[in-house]
């Protein structure tokens, strides 16, 4: 008798079924891996800031400030540059530089190039709702790329006292290595934040709805001109980093469970969403005197 060949229907069903559960099981470790190599790039991209803020500092012999300001005739911003862009020249984008007006702001049609462009420097790649992507403003609007890192302010409130130096960056900042009396290993400099809708609902009451992040500038608001929108390129340590009560003023990172920051030291470390909220803000004042144990 012909012995037929091939593989009965239950026995098929079974390798499909072996098939399934493989893969169910291989999934998750792929992912975990793919987000391990993506939180390492992006300690890469800090690292590489904290670098380049150091040479900054040799240069200048301060660190850059958190956005430049001049009034403008309507009380607004004038000039709206950030730590970010001012940074270029120590990241290799010399000729990014070169492309900005300083002499005008930066949200003047002569910047439309180089604040629109997207630099894989500035993007974390877990962070799948910034990469070219932008911040839009005004009826417009005007466009800005976004960015995933923040420089630390301090301790609230960004939108109270613009020039507040409590942190390490504010508007027209001229923080020296000197000024920083706690310490460097100490004292936050940059963090994370995500484009795109609060983590919770409400936060604002329906003012604010989104997180707002850039690399190239902090600009003037169309309805309130005096208002200098430093929450574009800065963070105050309102609420502990990842916190579903934050807002586009505060440490909102694409990790789970932890946000990265980069020290004075140029180390970089991931904190967690538990810490102590008042570590936390001890870690972003420079000279508040405070003494930080294990967090």
């Amino acid at each position: 008798m012909h012995k037929r060949q091939g593989f009965t229907l239950i026995e098929l069903l079974v390798v499909i079924a072996i098939i399934a559960i493989l893969v169910g099981l291989l999934l998750p470790a792929v992912q975990q891996a793919r987000e391990a190599a993506r939180r390492t790039q992006c300690k890469s991209n800090l690292k590489q800031l904290g670098l380049a803020l150091h040479n900054y500092h040799d240069t200048h012999r301060v660190f850059p400030p958190g956005y430049l300001y001049r009034p403008g005739t309507s009380f607004e911003n004038a000039a709206g540059f950030s730590w970010g862009a001012m940074l270029l020249p120590q990241l290799d984008q010399s000729p990014l530089y070169n492309l900005f007006n300083w002499n005008v702001a930066v949200w003047n049609s002569a910047n439309i190039e180089p604040r629109t462009k997207s630099l894989p420097a500035f993007l974390c790649p877990s962070d799948g709702g910034s990469y070219g992507k932008f911040v839009e403003m005004g009826p417009v609007p005007e466009r800005y790329a976004a960015g995933c890192y923040v420089a630390n302010f301090g301790p609230p409130d960004l939108d109270e006292v613009q020039e507040q130096r409590t942190g390490v960056f504010s508007r027209n900042s001229s923080t020296a290595s000197s000024h920083i009396l706690d310490g460097m290993s100490s004292t936050l400099f940059v963090g994370e934040r995500i484009n795109g809708p609060f983590r919770g609902a409400d936060v604002h009451d329906g003012v604010h709805v989104t997180y707002e992040t850039t690399w190239a500038a902090a600009v003037r608001d169309y309805d309130e001109p005096e208002d200098d929108h430093g929450h574009m390129v800065l963070f105050h340590s309102g609420h502990v980093p990842n916190s579903n009560l934050s807002d586009d003023r505060d440490v909102a990172a694409p990790h789970v469970g932890i946000a990265q920051f980069l020290l004075g030291d140029g180390s970089v470390r991931g904190i967690g969403d538990s810490i102590n909220f008042g570590v936390y803000t001890a870690l972003s004042t420079r000279a508040g005197g405070e003494v930080v144990g294990e967090y």
